[in-house]
């Protein structure tokens, strides 16, 4: 199997051709519903989510970004059926169900409903994940903190004193910029931030493993991938997204040795 490279082809084809239990990390967007065209190419969901729980290997993770379209007034629930799907079709944990919260959209969505701000990012996983990397964030409330304790009568005594550390874990719903400063201008339709791909990538893998992505748009995955010291193979049907992978994936790094 050659790595660090970007495909063109359909999506359930080309990963039909590659060996099983042989990618460590999905980390993709698909089209949802219909809401883009993306060059009127259309798309097996079935066939990918087959195809993909087959190449994961054993530990491997699926980041799964997706919403949902409204159609005559109800949203289609699209996303939570894919989720369900990989669950009792492909067998595959769904390890945790993130959401992916985008500031600065500003008025978004029907003028009926609050504005729609996040997405749904589904980690999947086979079995147990084999690679967890929290990420942390600095804490508010860092420092030694007192608890009073409540002792006879009412009385409180100086209680326990307890230090919140600098830094902790992540919680699940992340926050990105996605205006015009907070996102790089790539050609394509519906780009997700860098940063989102660097942290499930930093989060669900290690140096050295695969990085997939079979819906490689502008190559958002691909490029995290590569940054981190991750090989990465990115598929794509539209010639045009595949020439804009191409771009900004053109910057020389130290190559990996191939898996084979």
């Amino acid at each position: 199997m050659t790595l660090d490279q970007i495909i063109c082809g359909d999506n359930v084809e080309v990963l039909s051709t590659l060996p099983d239990e042989c990618i460590n990390l999905v980390v993709t967007s698909p089209p949802y519903d219909d809401l883009r065209t993306y060059g009127g190419h259309s798309w097996d969901f079935t066939g990918v989510a087959r195809e993909l729980a087959r190449v994961l290997k054993p530990g491997g993770v699926i980041v799964w970004v997706v919403a949902d379209a409204t159609v005559n007034g109800s949203e289609t629930l699209t996303s939570m059926r894919q989720a369900i799907h990989f669950k009792d079709v492909c067998g595959l944990n769904v390890h945790d169900t993130m959401i992916y919260e985008k500031a600065g959209t500003g008025a978004c969505g029907s003028n009926l409903a609050y504005w729609q701000t996040w997405e749904y990012a589904f980690v999947l996983c086979k079995g147990k994940p084999a690679s967890v990397n929290r990420l942390k964030v600095q804490n508010l409330s860092a420092g030694e903190k007192t608890t009073p304790r409540t002792v006879m009568k009412g009385n409180r005594d100086s209680g326990r004193v307890r230090t919140v550390e600098d830094e902790g874990v992540r919680a699940n719903i992340w926050r990105y910029n996605v205006n015009k400063h907070g996102m790089e201008n790539t050609g394509h339709p519906a780009p997700f931030p860098i940063a989102l791909a660097k942290d499930h990538v930093a989060s669900w893998s290690k140096p050295g493993d695969v990085i997939l992505d079979p819906f490689a748009g502008s190559g958002t995955t691909l490029k995290a991938a590569k940054e981190l010291n991750r090989h990465w193979l990115g598929i794509e049907v539209n010639p045009a997204y595949v020439e804009i992978c191409h771009k900004r994936l053109a910057q020389d790094v130290l190559k990996l040795e191939d898996v084979k």
